[in-house]
This record gives structure tokens, C-alpha cells and sequence, in this order.
């Protein structure tokens, strides 16, 4: 199906090899997952299987790669795009439309299908991934995690025979996890070849028929599906991969709130005292649709909160919201004091879900003095922290996905701002960096910040969180 040999791939402005001398070969009916420490190649390696190298990036290719016994080189894209499904790290830079049943028609049309058929697919589709109740809704008012639902059924509805998956459950509930291991498993046993990079790796035991360790560029680890679920955790931890059992949801007390949007036991009736956030009437919808209504709420200074709930249940809302970024009802204090949109876009820092949005200069270094102008010796230690010092002067569009994220996690550390929002940072990142990233958060916290995490990754909330403010949707 798949024939990769001997590539070495360079992109456009880089001195040094994403992938060096990577070889390897899926087969027909193959499920093959990709894994390994972030920056070691995984979405690098799909983008040769899927021609987007050398067809759309950039950059200096050797080796070859072949589809069907074809070099993907010589294929127009067209017709890798018929035999090829894609999701992307993040669905939102892939869709063509702004409705869930237009996405999941485009490519169908785009290849001359028979409109009669395109319904019928499309009919077939929004069943088979659970989109009922996300059809007629615009795609950008969608949560990350409804919208990583759809691209994944757009990827499907062409029926391709290849498909490839970039961390797909980055953005996703538990629940959502476990619809789409059901989706796998029913690809799966139709014969279908899949190919799946991702750093949660607990809900592909049973399902992966080889899993392949990246570092540096090429393969350096591989186990059948049978191996790979017995491995033990010091062989995970040596590889940078995170644990194989499932992830328990961490006991969190409850900072106070109330209001529809509050998913809470018990509600207290006063806010309490002390430097922080307060909420208070704070109410938000689109197109006449609710998707936020909470009473009041308190965010403590000094303390990383996790914001939680399902997917859709209105937590990057909020964090548009405390930022100043989301037109609302209701108000907004810090320390007591009434805060307009305008001043808490200066008193705050985001992280957002696609930091590829944050990034605007020509190197790591000066992205990192684009909103301040920091000692030279504590951005040079904070880039050793988060493994970024040898990137320096790399563009950052150049860096993999969870590269990316950290940088712009240290650009927030360095901002000095009251209040800094996490929208799901632990997106492409691996086990080790799991640990730098939340030193950053206490870091934040330690110097009196209001640090708010959203995150459906229980490894990191079980590690960061000191409280939680739990949602659901209205």
C-alpha cells in the first residue's frame, strides 16, 4: 500500500533533516500507529504518504515514497486525495465549507459524484460518526473537539483506501475517545488501511496491528500490536511515550460557582474573598443558541484551575471570554475591580487550541521578545526547560506541532500578565513535556497569576490541577 525508503526530507529554511534515512512499509488492511517524542518526524511521515511533500510544503527531498506502487512525486493530487483521507492536528485549517453536511460532500464533489450518491453518503456519514445534532450548526462555532468530530467523518466520506490519522483525539472528551476507538474498530474490520500518529496511546491497545517508535527522524522502535500491549513502563518512559493504561480521572475539589453551565453537586451562595477572578451574570450564545450561562464564579490567583466538561459544554467560550476576545453578557472583575474586554485583553495571555494562529515572527528567539523584552538568560533557560534552546533560530512555523505549543506556552510565561489561559497544551505533546509544561503553569501561579488549564488529558490535569471548575452544556 504504503512504501517509504530511505527519505530524507528538509523543509524550506531548515539546516537540519525532519526525517533522516526513514524507512518503512504498511500493508494492505493495516492499522499502524506512529508514536514517539514530539519533533521525532510522525507528522512529517504523513505528509509523504498523503503528497502533501513534495506536492505543497516546501523543502529538499530524497528516498522514495510509493502509493500502490506509484511514486506519490509523479500523482497529481487529485488522485492521491481519492485513495488518501486526512485529518489534521487541527480540523479547522482543513475544511472548505461552514456547515458539517457541506464537508462532508466537498471532496465527493469535488471527484464528480453522482449528487444522488453524495446524499447518500453523506446521510451514511453523519450516522456512522454521531453528527446528528452538529448538522446546520457552522463549522467555526463549533467546539475544537465537535470540529476534530467532523473532519474525521469528512476524511471517511469519499470511502478512501488509506487513511491518516493525525493526533485525532488531541481535542477530544472521553467519551468522544470512545466513539471514535468504536469508529476505528469498525474501519478496521472493513478492511481498511490506517495509519495514526498521536501521543495518547491507551485506546489503541487491540487495535493496532504495528506500532512504530520515531525518534529523531527515523524508526527506532517497532512492535506488533501484542508487543506493544505488553510493554512494560519503563520501555514507554524510555521512549518518551506516555502510559498505556487508561488515564483516571483526578478528585478535584470544586472551586465555587453556580448556573446552568455549572456541572456541580452543591453550590455555595457567596463568592469567596481574595485576589482572583470573579464571574458574575456571565452569559454567551450564537445565533440565538446558548452555549454559556453562569451565575457567578470565582478564579483564585495563585492556583491552577482546570476548566472541564464535554465537548461543546462552552470551556474555549469562557476562555475567549476572561480574555477579552468573546462579546458577552454580564461582567468580568480581577482583584475587585470591574474589567472591560479591552483591559482584559491586556491583562491576560492565551494559549490557544492552534497556537499556529499566536505565531508571527521569523525565529523562536524573537518570538519570544515580541511582547516583551525579557533578561537573555531567562528566555535561554526557559527554552532549555521546554527543550527549545537548540531551535533558537528556526522559523516557527518550521517546528512540529507540540514544538509549536511550547513555544508559545513560553511567550505566555514570559508576558507577565495577570491571567493566563491553557486551551488543551497538552495537544502533540509527549510524556516529558507534559512534566515542563506544568512547571510552567506553577511557575505562573507561584507569582500570583490566575492560570487556568481547559483540558480533557487527565495525564496532565492529574499532575497540574490544584482545583477544577467542571461544565456541561446548557
Amino acid at each position: 500500500m504504503i512504501s517509504v525508503k530511505g527519505v530524507r526530507w528538509t523543509y524550506a529554511g531548515a539546516t537540519t533533516p525532519t526525517l533522516d534515512d526513514l524507512t518503512l512499509e504498511v500493508r494492505h488492511g493495516e492499522t499502524v500507529v506512529l508514536c514517539g517524542p514530539s519533533g521525532s518526524g510522525k507528522s512529517t511521515a504523513l505528509r509523504l504518504m498523503n503528497g502533501l511533500i513534495p506536492h505543497f510544503h516546501d523543502g529538499e527531498l530524497d528516498g522514495a515514497v510509493h502509493l500502490d506502487g506509484q511514486p506519490v512525486a509523479d500523482l497529481p493530487l487529485d488522485q492521491v486525495g481519492r485513495r488518501t483521507g486526512t485529518v489534521l492536528q487541527h480540523p479547522r485549517r482543513q475544511f472548505f465549507t461552514d456547515r458539517a453536511e457541506s464537508e462532508l460532500a466537498f471532496a465527493l464533489e469535488n471527484f464528480g459524484e453522482p449528487p444522488e450518491l453524495i446524499r447518500e453518503r453523506v446521510t451514511t456519514t453523519i450516522a456512522e460518526h454521531d453528527l446528528d445534532g452538529l448538522t446546520g450548526l457552522p463549522l467555526q462555532e463549533l467546539s475544537g473537539g465537535r470540529q476534530q468530530q467532523v473532519a474525521c467523518a469528512a476524511a471517511t466520506a469519499h470511502r478512501p483506501a488509506l487513511l491518516l490519522f493525525d493526533e485525532p483525539t488531541s481535542n477530544l472528551s472521553a467519551a468522544a475517545i470512545e466513539r471514535f476507538t468504536g469508529t476505528l474498530a469498525r474501519l478496521r474490520a472493513a478492511g481498511e488501511t490506517i495509519v495514526i500518529a498521536e501521543h495518547r496511546l491507551h485506546f489503541l491497545r487491540g487495535l493496532a496491528d504495528r506500532v512504530i517508535a520515531m525518534r529523531d527522524g527515523r524508526i527506532d522502535a517497532e512492535w506488533t500490536g501484542e508487543e506493544f500491549a505488553a510493554l512494560g513502563d519503563d520501555i514507554l518512559r524510555a521512549e518518551g511515550l506516555r502510559s498505556l493504561a487508561r488515564p483516571r480521572r483526578p478528585s478535584l475539589p470544586r472551586t465555587h460557582a453556580r448556573g446552568p453551565s455549572i456541572d456541580l453537586g452543591a453550590e455555595s451562595s457567596a463568592i469567596p474573598s481574595g485576589s482572583g477572578l470573579a464571574l458574575r451574570d456571565i452569559r454567551c450564545a450564537f445565533r440565538g443558541r446558548r452555549v454559556l450561562d453562569i451565575e457567578e464564579a470565582y478564579l483564585p490567583a495563585g492556583a491552577i484551575t482546570a476548566i472541564t466538561g464535554p465537548n461543546g459544554a462552552g470551556k474555549t467560550t469562557l476562555a475567549r471570554i476572561l480574555t477579552g476576545l468573546q462579546r458577552h453578557e454580564g461582567e468580568v472583575l480581577l482583584d475587585g475591580r470591574r474589567l472591560d474586554r479591552t483591559r482584559r485583553q491586556r491583562a491576560s495571555a492565551i494559549v490557544m487550541q492552534d497556537v499556529q494562529r499566536q505565531l508571527f515572527t521569523d525565529s523562536v528567539d524573537a518570538e519570544l521578545r515580541l511582547d516583551a523584552s525579557p533578561p537573555e538568560e531567562r528566555s535561554r533557560a526557559l527554552l532549555r526547560d521546554l527543550d527549545l534552546e537548540h531551535l533558537k533560530d528556526r522559523h516557527p512555523l518550521s517546528l512540529s506541532g507540540g514544538q509549536q505549543q511550547r513555544l508559545v506556552v513560553a511567550a505566555a510565561r514570559l508576558s507577565g500578565r495577570r491571567v493566563v489561559v491553557f486551551d488543551e497544551p497538552s495537544s502533540g505533546v509527549d510524556r516529558r513535556h507534559l512534566h515542563s509544561i506544568t512547571q510552567v503553569m506553577r511557575e505562573l501561579a507561584d507569582d500570583g497569576a490566575v492560570v487556568l488549564v481547559i483540558s480533557h488529558d487527565d495525564d496532565l490535569l492529574a499532575i497540574a490541577a490544584d482545583q477544577e471548575l467542571p461544565l456541561r452544556p446548557c
